[in-house]
């Protein structure tokens, strides 16, 4: 077992010593937690509930799939129908997962998982320093939908943004990632903030702790059946593959429900690190919540004791921990397939061939580093220093064939752009990013690791050369 798996596990077991003892951890699939509510009369016998995170990570899948659908011209249909996926229209068909062949899906509006849910709502809300202009959480998304409909498939070459990619991983952090361990596995673990003796709202099924936790684990995205899946099967369940349709459909009913039986989001990428067999992402935090649900039913409906929070508040952590290293692992992967994209556009453009392919290549994986790194800054945790050097090594854009870069936006929306240091020292940049994240997260997937190549690159360049801007 490796390092990083093993902290978890001591962290985890810890956390069990006493649920175990009290008769915890006899479920393996996050379902049919008994209804606990005193005085409850209705007919429900099943507490879980969290309908209304599936249908946002339905919106959130949509909206991507839309911000890819522009002809490169100024489109209004375009950017009101991506509005109504962030901002929670009513009637909204779902326009990705839908049944394909060999993987069929149940619902097929947003409205059939839970009605009347949005991302802008729960976007957070704090300002967004890794971007330009100052803008808060909704504002940055309400800006990229803008742009991303006025251009050709999502893509705009003068700045080499892919604002399919920058809208989706930042949602994902703005959104999931923001609600779950800054909201629901934070303040609402707390005894006076939706305390487990009453039900969540007037007439709920469901306890305020029971409801708050199982809203936190929605956020996640995994099947709830995702302890007996391994990673490949949780990872391509998300891409609809065929051969993991019997195995995403856990009740056997001929389709996959979408709030229980999908993979979304960082549920997606928790399966992805652990692909490479050097972590446990996905079953650690799965274990930790499935626990956690398990504590909170058998307290049968009574206000959580001081010794009961503190044992949830460790599952909390260990899911919070893990969960923020998933997004540091997705950010040196991306770093490290910049650095090879930026190593291969180098080539061509000494050799005077045509660039045009690898630099939408290295403009896609740019988007998703630049999403994820943006997305880790929104958690609980204030990462300070961390923070400044990584938006410093990234930028608000990436460096463009003729060394220039974003460095600003006007009042009227426009890009600034400016200077730049060269491709090779933005290589560094990249980098030196991967470095970041073992150093501050002690990351161990470390997929598309050029750490390797570091010191050669740093000896190259020297040391007092533009690089040093982290």
């Amino acid at each position: 077992m490796n390092k990083q798996v093993l902290f978890s596990a001591i962290v985890l077991a810890s956390a069990s010593s006493f649920s175990m003892a009290a008769g915890h951890g006899n479920h393996d699939v996050y379902a049919d937690f008994p209804v606990t509510v005193k005085g409850y009369k209705g007919d429900k016998k099943v507490s879980v509930s969290y309908t209304g995170q599936m249908a946002r990570h339905v919106l959130h899948n949509s909206l991507k799939k839309l911000a890819g659908k522009g002809n490169g011209a100024a489109n209004e249909k375009l950017k009101a129908e991506m509005l109504a996926y962030f901002e929670g229209q009513k009637g909204l068909d779902i326009v990705t997962p839908v049944s394909k062949d060999g993987f069929a899906v149940k619902q097929t509006k947003v409205d059939d998982l839970s009605k009347g849910k949005n991302l802008i709502g729960k976007t957070y809300k704090g300002e967004i320093s890794g971007w330009p202009g100052a803008m808060t959480g909704p504002e940055v998304i309400k800006f990229m939908i803008e742009k991303a409909s006025s251009t050709e498939k999502g893509f705009d070459p003068l700045t080499g943004y892919d604002y399919g990619q920058l809208i989706s991983k930042f949602a994902m952090g703005a959104v999931f990632y923001n609600q779950a361990v800054d909201n629901y596995l934070d303040e609402k673990l707390e005894a006076d903030n939706k305390p487990n003796n009453k039900p969540y709202s007037d007439g709920a099924y469901y306890t305020g702790k029971e409801h708050a936790w199982d809203e936190g684990f929605g956020y996640f995205g995994a099947p709830a059946h995702a302890m007996k899946l391994g990673p490949n099967e949780t990872y391509n369940i998300a891409k609809q593959k065929p051969e993991v349709f019997a195995a995403a459909d856990y009740n056997k009913d001929g389709v996959v429900d979408l709030v229980t039986e999908m993979t979304y989001a960082h549920a997606y990428y928790a399966a992805d690190s652990d692909k490479s067999g050097k972590t446990e992402y996905l079953h650690i935090i799965m274990q930790a919540f499935i626990d956690g649900r398990q504590l909170i039913a058998d307290a049968k409906g009574k206000a959580l004791s001081d010794k009961q929070r503190s044992e949830l508040k460790a599952y909390a952590k260990v899911i919070s921990e893990n969960w923020e290293k998933v997004l540091a692992e997705a950010v040196f992967k991306y770093a490290g397939s910049v650095y090879k994209d930026l190593k291969g556009l180098k080539e061509i453009v000494e050799s005077n061939g045509d660039a045009s392919k690898a630099f939408r290549t290295y403009a896609k994986h740019w988007g998703e580093l630049k999403g994820f790194a943006l997305a880790l800054q929104v958690g609980k945790e204030n990462l300070g220093e961390t923070a400044v050097k990584l938006n410093r090594m990234i930028g608000f854009s990436p460096v463009l064939l003729g060394n220039t870069q974003v460095i600003a936006i006007d009042n009227e929306g426009n890009y600034i752009q400016g200077p730049s240091e060269s491709m090779e020292e933005y290589m560094l940049h990249m980098l030196k990013v991967q470095k970041l994240m073992v150093d501050q997260f002690g990351i161990q997937a470390r997929k598309n690791d050029a750490l390797a190549s570091l010191g050669d690159l740093s000896d190259k360049l020297g040391s007092g050369n533009s690089a040093e801007n982290d």
